[in-house]
């Protein structure tokens, strides 16, 4: 399951990237809001590359948009495999999404926390992640089916809801050793 989850979670987190990226370029086309610069700066903080003042280089940029969109794929397509599927567990991963960028940008000093940003630039950034999220999710989610129910899944179908009566599936049914 992990090199299934590693190559499959690579290639739809890369695409709920791009999803996003031609998303807020849409927006950027309609409210004339302007590129975002924090993830090249996030990433030149993170590596210890120089750092510009005012635009940032667009490989720089997009290494670090990319890259995080590419990794965090990896933990929807586990998520995926493992049974968490479909738009419940999507809108889990927008959290996992959102918190992962606060976390990076507020412990380099290049973001501040989101309860003190403006309610509108709130409401853009949150719906852009849910865009990456969902995207992500439905490229996870039909790559993971491909391998058939993940073992959650399969332990749902028994009986489903949680009910102390129904134990573990066998060990062998799982993914774990």
């Amino acid at each position: 399951m992990i090199k299934r989850a590693l190559w499959q979670g690579l290639i739809a987190g890369t695409a709920g990237g791009v999803v996003m990226t031609l998303g807020e370029k849409l927006e950027q086309a309609i409210t004339k809001r302007p590129d975002s610069h924090v993830p090249a700066r996030v990433l030149q903080r993170l590596t210890g590359m120089p750092e510009h003042p005012g635009k940032q280089p667009l490989p720089v940029n997009w290494a670090m948009h990319f890259g995080q969109a590419a990794l965090l794929g990896v933990l929807r397509s586990t998520m995926a495999h493992s049974g968490l599927r479909g738009p419940a567990a999507s809108a889990k991963f927008t959290v996992v999404r959102l918190t992962n960028d606060q976390i990076l940008e507020n412990a380099t000093g290049v973001g501040a926390p989101p309860h003190t940003w403006p309610r509108k630039e709130l409401v853009i950034d949150v719906l852009h992640k849910a865009v990456y999220a969902f995207a992500t999710g439905a490229i996870a989610d039909a790559l993971a089916a491909r391998s058939g129910p993940g073992p959650g899944q399969s332990h749902a179908a028994i009986r489903p809801g949680r009910h102390a009566d129904v134990g573990p599936l066998p060990r062998h049914e799982a993914h774990g050793r």
